[in-house]
């Protein structure tokens, strides 16, 4: 089976495996487990902060790096279609009190600063006063640009707001662009890391940021039942793909731009962009069921709708393109018969 569907599908390595069996525990709410304190420091060292604390899912370690930064009534800055503020399911909300103001985004992804600033608000009694501001690194794939990651912290300092990076999929960025990962964490206060996506891991997620930030984060996460015991299990999974999983994410890269590549040859299919290991498209909604089914029909998974994406990771071999190009050929073929 071919699953596009996402990098989350993607299943440890043997390798992974054997590494994550023979790894050293102990509790963890006790500080005791050898393997979590090893990836945390590694992760944050790469990343060019103080500290990192493990984290059961993106999701929980973005939450949490909001509960941190922001109080009760409090209100932070992300993208309309951002993952922190879009899929989520209201956790800053519901469990914060935190409000979300969301900014439309440009259409190479990021927020247009001059609407940032407009959406900021202060002292006034009746705004929930702005506390963080939250970018997102890739954004459906796409790097965020240098400079501006820069202009928008800039701005965030000029208004004495946080910053937080959802880096669910940062490790693709670093070898997309070729700068090192401390250059897309550098200024931004915290930054959350994924290991279950590109990365392979089964499970984890590291929040980087200062050491004072990390201790409150850690409370956050135990308030947030994020509390785990003999977690180095898979902690070790994490630290093996960190070390063996990087470099490889340049695989994932090309092989979404040969099937981009050959998509865009097809008539009819109209490819939207592909920068890093997604490749996204246009299928008219009348298409969307149809085609999914028949992708299925031939052993490829793929979540079709107005916009579908296709996402390549270390399960997709370079014999799977081949299958995918041809299976779309047919659809067409069909299609317009």
């Amino acid at each position: 089976m071919i699953d596009l569907r996402s990098d989350t599908v993607t299943r440890p390595t043997p390798a992974m495996r054997e590494a994550m069996a023979r790894a050293e525990v102990g509790d963890d709410v006790w500080g005791d487990d050898p393997t979590v304190a090893a990836l945390e420091a590694a992760v944050a060292e790469r990343a060019g902060k103080a500290a990192g604390l493990f984290l059961p899912s993106g999701t929980q370690s973005n939450l949490a790096a909001l509960l941190t930064h922001c109080q009760r009534g409090d209100a932070f800055i992300a993208g309309q279609l951002a993952h922190i503020y879009r899929d989520e399911g209201g956790g800053a909300a519901a469990l914060g009190g935190i409000q979300a103001q969301p900014i439309e985004h440009d259409p190479d992804g990021t927020l247009p600063l001059d609407k940032v600033q407009a959406a900021i608000k202060g002292a006034d009694i009746h705004h929930a006063r702005t506390r963080l501001l939250a970018l997102e690194n890739t954004f459906r794939g796409r790097v965020l640009p240098a400079d501006y990651q820069t202009e928008a912290i800039a701005l965030a300092r000029a208004h004495g707001l946080a910053t937080h990076l959802d880096g669910a999929r940062l490790f693709n960025a670093a070898v997309a662009s070729g700068r090192p990962l401390a250059a897309l964490c550098e200024g931004f206060d915290s930054v959350s890391l994924c290991f279950s996506k590109g990365l392979g891991a089964p499970v984890g997620s590291v929040l980087v940021g200062n050491e004072a930030f990390i201790a409150r984060a850690r409370r956050w996460r135990k308030t947030l039942g994020g509390g785990m015991r003999q977690v180095g299990i898979l902690a070790a999974g994490c630290h093996h793909a960190l070390e063996h999983h990087v470099g490889r994410l340049a695989e994932d890269h090309a092989r979404a731009r040969q099937l981009a590549d050959g998509l865009a040859d097809i008539e009819g299919i109209a490819v939207q962009a592909c920068d890093t290991n997604m490749v996204f498209l246009a299928v008219r909604e009348a298409d969307g069921r149809a085609l999914e089914a028949h992708l299925a029909s031939r052993g490829i998974l793929a979540a079709v709708g107005a916009t579908t994406r296709l996402v390549l990771h270390l399960d997709i071999s370079d014999d799977a393109i081949p299958r995918i190009l041809a299976a779309f050929r047919t659809f067409v073929a069909r299609a317009g018969a």
